[in-house]
This record gives C-alpha cells, structure tokens and sequence, in this order.
C-alpha cells in the first residue's frame, strides 16, 4: 500500500533533492563545522605516518669530506652497510675531500633538505673550521642539522721508523734542540690531527712546521716512505704499518691508554701532563629537513652502532661509539667549538 505524501513533504523533497544521497548531505550540512575539522584532524597523523613511511624509497648518499683511505672513510664504510640494512636503502659513501673538509660540508649544506644527503664532518667541519676561516661558505649551525655523534677515536703519535727518537719525552728533546726543523703531517689544515698537534706543541713548548695533505691515506704514504717523520693517526690508518715495522707509536692522545694498545702510553703520562685531543665524528643533513626523516637516520645509526661484530671491529682500531640525540649532539658542538677556538686563537691559525 502506498501513502499519498502531503505538498509539505513534496516540497521538502524537492528543495533537498529529493534522493537519499541529497537527503543525507542536506543533514550532513547542518552539522557543525567542527565537526569536520575533527574529522580532519584524525585523518592528519594517519597521512604523516604514510610519508614518514616513504622514507628512504631510493639510495642515500653518504658524503666523507676526506679521501678513501683514512680512518674517516673506513668508519663510514663500516656503518653505511648496517644502516643500509635498517633503511631498506643502498647507503652511498662518497668521497668529497679538500679544504680542510668545507668541499664535503658545503655540498652537503646546499643539498635538498630531503634526508638522501648526509654528512659525516669531524672536529674540523663543526668547531673547528668557526674560528680557522673569515669566511665560510657554511654555517655548522645555521645550514647543518645534526642528526647524532657517532664516534669518538684515539688519535696516535707516530713516527717513521728510521727516526732518531722512540718517546714522547725524546721527541720533545730533539724538537727543542732544533727548533722549527721537524716537519709533521696532517690530513689538512684544522683537521683532528693537526689540532692535536697544534695542542701538543703549546703544551710541550716545541716548534714544528705543518705539512698538510688532503686527507689521512696520502700524510700516512708519506710517512711510511719517510718523507715525513711524525703526526697524528687514527689507529685504523696505522695499526698495518705499525705491525709491520714501518712506523712507531710514541703515544695515544686520549687521557688514558688503549685497550688495543696497553704497551703505548698515553701522552699525559709520557711527558705532557693533561693533554687530551680524542678526535670525534657526526652525522648532520641539510637544515630543514623534517624532524621525522632526522629520527628515522638516528635510529638506523643507533642501531648499526649496537651490531656487536661492528662495535667490537671499530672497538678493535680505537673507536668508542656515542650515538645519541640530535640535541645531544649539538650541545657537543658547543663545547668542542669553545675548546679549540682557544686553542687555534691563541696559535693565531687562520687558513684564508
């Protein structure tokens, strides 16, 4: 049986369209606007988390401010792999060396803030090269996000076997008995090794003359063929040479020794109380990169740095990992930059 609808409900009909789809909108049209922005609110981290999740869908490069070869590029290569198994993504180390790592740190900061560039600078690239350049063609804090400290490392003081000392308390005496004549080597100007160097001859009253390299493989050839008889060297670089007799260790530059190396003093205890210059590394991308992307290449770090055969193979060449929070890592600059801008004021080093 069908009922007859009055002229009231005709025209209600026809003024909503009359179809249960149009009768639906027009309710839908008096609810109020609120209740949409709720609607839309909840649908918002539902569609941050599906971006989050496109993160990495393609390689991401790597950028090691120094030649392969030196302890920098080994420590990338050895990271790169297990974070590349954590991203889902070929992580690319490459090699952009020169000016005291400003090359590497330069085209990193004028890359995409996207996350698929990413810088791993040292002392030099964050607190250092402030105070040993006018002019940069990069602010550490303005164009660099950190993203987490990943190593800490013991640099060696080393000479070439055919030298006429064999201690750090000797090495001091034949620089002071002839000022100004022994060279030594550095990766580059500002870099870890040539600070450490710079601490050590303010603090044992010595005069050396520089001769930097683009970067720690070519200074330590140099040094093995004898055209240079002492620098500083991550152990990774001289462990070889040092086990074949090439080279000898004078001294670690950590307050205290190494476990890999028991027989080799620490320098404060070997003639210069107090020294201390542990080289350091950190990850950093492009400012503006999206704070999601930062904690997505902190994890794959942390974790790569938890991977027991990593930590115990870096562990074994010196290396102390201290991963940590972007945060954490910019309070490190902080200091650090504080540090050796006494240092390199008071050696009135500039390099432009």
């Amino acid at each position: 049986m069908k009922m007859k609808r009055s002229s009231t409900d005709r025209h209600l009909a026809n003024r909503s369209g009359a179809g249960p789809v149009s009768r639906c909108a027009a309710r839908l049209a008096g609810l109020p606007m609120l209740a949409f922005a709720g609607l839309a609110l909840v649908s918002l981290p539902v569609l941050a988390q599906s971006q989050n999740q496109l993160y990495p869908n393609r390689a991401v490069r790597l950028v090691v401010p120094y030649p392969p070869g030196g302890g920098t590029d080994f420590f990338a290569r050895a990271v790169s792999t297990k974070m590349a198994e954590d991203l889902g993504q070929q992580v690319v180390v490459e090699n952009r060396p020169g000016a005291s790592t400003i090359i590497g740190a330069e085209a990193v900061a004028k890359s995409a803030p996207d996350g698929y560039t990413v810088l791993l600078g040292d002392t030099a690239t964050y607190a250092a090269n402030p105070s040993l350049f006018k002019s940069l063609p990069y602010d550490p804090v303005r164009d660099l996000a950190p993203v987490t400290l990943t190593a800490r490392f013991a640099l060696i003081l080393v000479a070439h076997a055919g030298v006429p000392f064999s201690t750090v308390r000797e090495f001091i005496a034949a620089a002071k008995a002839a000022p100004g004549t022994i060279d030594y080597a550095s990766p580059g100007p500002g870099s870890p090794h040539h600070l450490a160097m710079e601490l050590f001859r303010q603090a044992s009253g010595v005069t050396l003359t520089h001769v930097p390299y683009k970067g720690g493989g070519p200074a330590a050839q140099d040094l093995i063929a004898g055209r240079i008889p002492v620098m500083f060297l991550d152990l990774t670089t001289m462990a070889p040479q040092l086990k074949a007799g090439k080279i000898k260790a004078l001294a670690v530059s950590t307050e205290q020794r190494l476990a890999a190396l028991p027989d080799i003093p620490a320098v404060a205890e070997a003639g210069v109380p107090g020294y201390d210059a542990s080289a350091w590394q950190g990850l950093s991308v492009p400012a503006g990169t999206p704070p999601a992307v930062i904690g997505r290449l902190n994890a794959a770090f942390a974790r790569a740095a938890a991977d027991g055969p990593t930590r115990q193979r870096l562990a074994d060449l010196g290396t102390e990992f201290i991963a940590g929070t972007p945060e954490q890592m910019a309070a490190y600059i902080r200091s650090e930059t504080a540090k050796w801008s006494r240092t390199i004021r008071a050696a009135n080093i500039t390099l432009d």
